[in-house]
């Protein structure tokens, strides 16, 4: 897949209209209420409670669906996501949700109230739950499904996280919508029959085959001071056991100082240097206090403590990056996943090698198995290369009417507020470097 504009992200100009929710508090309580009762009321909402029944209705409503994000619905999908918000940005948005009380299920508050209001004007409530103090299974239902379709987890509790997407308004999220309608518009339809596309905002993989996702795999992207590049490009290879050697910015900025601090650094990581003409060098005879790096290369060996682990996938591109497993698998637990150099870190890295393998002779799940476990190096060519999307969608639709929304981690969006949820506190990395590319003893 090929963008018909390499920079499509400079979209400020759509949030200047919109009418804000203000205006409820504006107009006084009484005339705000009838607002909010005529929107959810308006015949326009089509089938928005239609995907709600009594069972349902107690629980998350699924928001996932193996409708790929690029799939060929992807424009239609938003663009109807857009009419819907345009009617609810134009019946006066959403009432804020007030976060001095920690809601959960079970909780009676007069607060939740207005989280009613809110979810039930989103799509996320069924109208017929109707508006009370109560913090019942139909709210934590909704609650959960609100927090699935941003990216978030699905406890049912409005914690701090939930309660800042909770409360972007209306016209903040059309502008969005609109931005990443035209990031849509601007990318070619040639998807290919089989592709893989990172999605950088959402921070996960999807494997699709036939416009249906096969496989999803969450991933770790590049953090803001080392972002993950937007690319379009082909797997040819993958490399398992494969042996990682650290580019020059890498050893300048990270190991040279982990090297003043442990001198055994390198040797604790199996990291070897060698010179131009392939002779290995002596750790101990390198100036590690010196201004610059040392002109060496710094290759470290298959192993456990390996800096991609059993798997490299490589493609052609300008960037120097790849996809790899990762020692610290630990990392795909958190919410906040955006802490790597630039390169994409994958979970379950072996589901989705076999599926690129699938058309190369002689590479089975054992197979593949039974290498990583010889620790032995041993890069496989594709027999059908598998183009690759790395793309920044933080608004889409790919089931009826369920939109999905993430954070605008690098602030390409052009609102401040699609900021908030992940960008405080994520630079402030643990320990002396947390990296994709620097094996950490």
């Amino acid at each position: 897949m090929s963008r018909k504009n390499s920079n499509p992200f400079s979209r400020r100009a759509f949030l200047g209209t919109a009418a804000s929710i203000g205006a409820l508090a504006a107009t006084g309580r009484a005339n705000a209420q009838s607002v909010l009762d005529s929107l959810i009321n308006a015949p326009e909402r089509g089938n928005w409670d239609d995907q709600f029944d009594g069972n349902s209705s107690r629980q998350a409503v699924a928001v996932v669906s193996n409708n790929p994000v690029l799939g060929p619905s992807a424009v239609s999908n938003i663009s109807q996501a857009i009419s819907d918000y345009q009617m609810i940005v134009a019946n006066g948005g959403w009432p804020m949700v007030d976060g001095s009380q920690k809601l959960r299920l079970g909780s009676v508050d007069p607060t939740v109230r207005n989280l009613r209001q809110r979810l039930i004007v989103a799509g996320d409530l069924p109208q017929s739950a109707g508006v009370s103090d109560a913090y019942d299974s139909y709210v934590d239902g909704a609650v959960k499904r609100f927090q699935g379709r941003h990216g978030l987890p699905e406890d049912g509790v409005l914690g701090e996280y939930t309660l800042k997407a909770m409360n972007i308004t209306a016209d903040v999220r059309l502008a969005q919508l609109n931005t990443n309608l035209k990031r849509l518009q601007e990318m070619s339809p040639d998807l290919g029959q089989r592709y893989v596309m990172v999605n950088i905002p959402a921070a996960y993989i999807e494997a699709v085959e036939n416009d249906r996702v096969a496989l999803r795999n969450t991933a770790i992207v590049g953090r803001i001071s080392r972002p993950t590049p937007i690319l379009d490009s082909k797997i040819y290879e993958v490399i398992l056991n494969p042996y990682w050697t650290s580019p020059r910015s890498i050893i300048q900025k990270d190991i040279m100082p982990l090297m003043r601090k442990d001198p055994e650094y390198l040797t604790k990581n199996n990291i070897r240097l060698f010179d131009a003409k392939g002779t290995e060098v002596d750790p101990s005879t390198v100036d590690w206090n010196a201004e610059k790096a040392p002109n060496l290369m710094f290759r470290q060996d298959p192993g456990a403590n390996n800096a991609m682990a059993s798997t490299k996938i490589n493609f052609h591109n300008q960037y120097s990056v790849y996809m790899h497993d990762t020692p610290q698998q630990g990392l795909f637990n958190k919410l906040m996943r955006f802490e790597s150099s630039g390169c994409v870190r994958v979970q379950n890295v072996r589901d989705l090698i076999t599926w690129l393998l699938r058309d190369t002779p002689g590479w089975s799940r054992q197979q593949i198995e039974a290498v990583i476990q010889s620790r032995q190096n041993n890069p496989i060519e594709l027999t059908q290369e598998v183009p690759v999307h790395f793309v920044y969608i933080t608004a889409w639709s790919a089931k009826d009417r369920v939109v999905q929304f993430r954070d605008d981690i690098y602030k390409m969006d052009g609102a401040n507020e699609l900021a908030l949820n992940t960008t405080s506190g994520i630079e402030q990395i643990s320990g002396s470097v947390e990296d994709d590319q620097v094996p950490q003893q």
